[in-house]
């Protein structure tokens, strides 16, 4: 009896390098990695400065392509695509969450959270009323008219990250998402992403905070552009 065929992981890399060069001077940053996360992992890439996890980062979310090597996104080789094919990629697909939270400063919390539907095209109403919808799913059903300079820091992570998953995607990346809030804060955002991978999402997290990285179920550790470690973590911290 023939076996069921098997979904392509979410990411697949072979052989991933980046070269970085400045002038004449060639700077290693990734050395050839592979691997492979499948669709709802929760993946922490964890490693000192210098690493590479931002560099994978940042290759995995489209932003910057591999010196050599072969990424395939859902089973389709990121390669063979044009600038639009990664643009539209990156807007529905992926979702986006960074340290620095990179919310527009003159915009309120629904046009921030709704950005991206002006990219889909949907009409005004519509992605008012689902902006509306993310940030109460947020906890932010009360801050809607705010600017970022009336938020907190962890206000406006959360208006990030509804943000990042308003267009559905399968997978989200989040970059130090912590790394500017204080332990209490950080708690409630790590309850929210794990609330968020429950739904279906895969997520991976970049963070160099142990405590942070025993949230994800899969801990990938970065060494001098090498992967050090890969390993299934055993004792997910788990928020009721």
């Amino acid at each position: 009896m023939p076996s069921a065929q098997m979904e392509h992981p979410v990411i697949e890399l072979k052989a991933i390098s980046r070269i970085y060069r400045i002038g004449n001077v060639s700077i290693p940053a990734l050395h050839s990695i592979s691997l492979n996360i499948q669709k709802n992992e929760y993946v922490a890439l964890m490693g000192p400065s210098g690493s590479g996890k931002s560099t994978l980062m940042n290759i995995i979310g489209c932003l910057d392509p591999p010196s050599s090597g072969a990424y395939l996104l859902n089973g389709i080789p990121v390669e063979e695509m044009n600038d639009n094919e990664l643009a539209e990629i990156r807007n529905k697909q992926i979702g986006f969450v960074f340290q620095t939270f990179n919310l527009l400063p003159r915009y309120t919390a629904l046009d921030n959270v709704a950005l991206p539907l002006v990219y889909a095209g949907w009409n005004k109403q519509k992605r008012e009323e689902k902006a509306k919808e993310m940030l109460i799913q947020v906890g932010l059903g009360n801050r809607i008219s705010h600017k970022p300079n009336e938020l907190s820091g962890g206000q406006k992570q959360r208006v990030a990250i509804a943000r990042a998953v308003i267009n559905n995607p399968s997978m989200l990346l989040a970059d130090e998402p912590t790394g500017n809030l204080d332990s209490k804060t950080s708690i409630e955002i790590m309850e929210l992403l794990g609330k968020i991978h429950r739904k279906g999402n895969t997520i991976i997290l970049v963070t160099h905070e142990e405590e942070i990285a025993r949230y994800a179920h899969r801990i990938i550790r970065l060494k001098d552009g090498l992967v050090d470690s890969d390993t299934i973590n055993t004792s997910v911290t788990i928020i009721d």
